[in-house]
């Protein structure tokens, strides 16, 4: 399976504007939370530190049914993604981790 990396590690205010749309889910987790955001077009996931500052791994995944996943994993301080897919009239599924510690989605929106 290929994944496509993109990167974008800015502020926890910043989350909301990297993804665009409406938050539609939120899975929180003990070092932190998985957000997904959704407009017409596509779905946006982004995993945010509960405490940022500290240099951690951090992975953030979205895919759509029947697509590729896209990814961004590395070490950073606040967030890890924002990351996008094209998921018009399609089911989506997401999951994130900061530090070890993470949550994920499930098949929704469909």
């Amino acid at each position: 399976m290929s994944t496509l990396t993109l990167a974008g590690h800015g502020a926890r205010a910043e989350a909301a504007a990297a993804c665009s749309g409406r938050l539609v889910k939120t899975v929180a987790f003990s070092t932190g939370e998985l957000r997904v955001y959704k407009n017409r077009q596509y779905a946006c996931a982004v995993a945010v530190a509960k405490k940022p500052g500290v240099r951690r791994a951090m992975a953030v995944t979205i895919q759509a049914r029947g697509g590729r996943a896209a990814v961004d994993k590395g070490r950073f301080t606040r967030q890890a993604g924002p990351v996008t897919v094209h998921a018009l009239n399609r089911c989506v599924r997401a999951s994130g981790t900061v530090a070890g510690k993470g949550g994920t989605t499930g098949w929704f929106l469909c």
